[in-house]
């Protein structure tokens, strides 16, 4: 008789393949498309910082030599004590893009970064803004016109791919590979019309949905959530796309210790509550079956062997073979178009790595802790 723990197998298997078919391949055969134009339209470029003078020693200087046009940074400095604003105000007249915003007060019914988000919406001069980090780098001079470009009448939302600096130790591998299998489902989804994230290190919308949606109301008491639980709101099966050209992409600074990492992925985690309940469903599913087929493999593993059940060992591999070269293949097609960000043969280890992740951090979310949070 068959063991009725390869049914149960097979079943969380066909759930990662309908994710990995039906949702994955659309990015792993997406076709590229950068619609440059003759009439630029303006964009703002709204960078947020708290105490990141040695950051934006870097990154002012690359945004104002920007390959467009049409366009304005507005640095949004709130209320840093480490000598950013003498450095901006030394350096200003150096640049020719660049405007400077100073604030200086901190309110109890919104957060500091959202507060400074929506000052910057409001002075902004385009009707484009197109976000980034103090801790970023664009890849090339042309990442506002490829963001900018896949802007349509019917388009208003822009998702860009930002991967993490790659650095020695086992920790910045982790990152690197659950960025990358992040995007890969965010950006997927947005393809199938179902955005319900994206990053704020390079995003981009029409200032228009902005204010449609009344900003980061609903959420503005909530550390983070400025690009997802946003997105959650403002994107519709039709309104969103993704640009994965390499000149699109912005590299960020990854965290060197693993408290540093916790508390940020920890806050991350917490704005999912409020997502949609069908985006809940949807990531759910796909974590929980992730789950579901390594704890089963491993124990089912053990169990042959012990037993020496051959025949049941070969059902096993089958199973798990199948979803493996599936998987393999997409993974490979998509790390590809991401700039190639985690080594090919790193997919399996990371497989495993994202099941022990799940495995922590869905018991982490589910005890509901508040995590602690001095700014975002």
């Amino acid at each position: 008789m068959t063991d009725p723990l390869l049914y149960v197998l097979g079943a969380f298997v066909l759930i990662q393949l309908f994710y990995y078919l039906f949702f994955f391949t659309r990015l792993a055969f997406y076709s590229k498309s950068t619609n440059y134009q003759s009439d630029y339209t303006g964009v703002t470029v709204l960078v947020c910082a708290w105490n990141e003078r040695e950051n934006l020693e870097e990154l002012l200087p690359l945004l104002d030599q920007q390959d467009y046009p049409l366009y304005e940074v507005i640095l949004l400095d709130d209320r840093s004590d480490d000598g950013s604003e003498e450095f901006i105000r030394n350096n200003i007249f150096n640049w020719k893009n660049i405007r400077y915003i100073r604030i200086n007060d901190q309110f109890d019914h919104v957060t500091p970064k959202k507060y400074a988000l929506t000052v910057g919406m409001k002075q902004a001069t385009y009707p484009i803004a197109l976000m980034t980090d103090a801790d970023c780098r664009p890849d090339s001079n042309h990442w506002i016109k490829s963001m900018a470009s896949q802007v349509t009448s019917e388009k208003d939302i822009v998702l860009g791919f930002s991967p993490y600096f790659k650095l020695p130790g086992l920790l910045n591998w982790f990152i690197r590979c659950e960025t990358f299998y992040a995007a890969v489902q965010y950006l997927s989804m947005a393809l199938a019309g179902l955005t319900y994230m994206g990053v704020g290190r390079n995003i981009l919308y029409k200032r228009s949905v902005f204010f449609a949606n009344k900003g980061f109301y609903t959420h503005r008491k909530v550390f983070g959530g400025d690009d997802d639980i946003f997105l959650n709101e403002a994107a519709s099966s039709t309104n969103t796309t993704i640009s994965i050209e390499r000149e699109s992409f912005v590299y960020s600074k990854p965290k060197t210790t693993w408290n540093d990492w916790f508390r940020q992925k920890r806050r991350h985690l917490a704005v999912s509550r409020f997502y949609r309940a069908r985006n809940k469903l949807m990531l759910g599913l796909l974590s929980g079956s992730h789950i579901g087929v390594w704890a089963l493999a491993i124990g089912m593993l053990a169990d042959g062997l012990f037993r020496h059940d051959i025949l049941f060992l070969e059902a096993l591999g089958v199973i798990w073979g199948v979803r493996w070269v599936i998987q393999l293949f997409l993974l490979i097609l998509i790390n590809n178009k991401l700039g190639r960000t985690v080594e090919w043969f790193s997919f399996l280890p990371m497989d495993f790595a994202l099941f022990i992740y799940y495995l922590v951090f869905g018991f982490i979310t589910l005890t509901k802790r508040k995590p602690r949070t001095s700014w975002n």
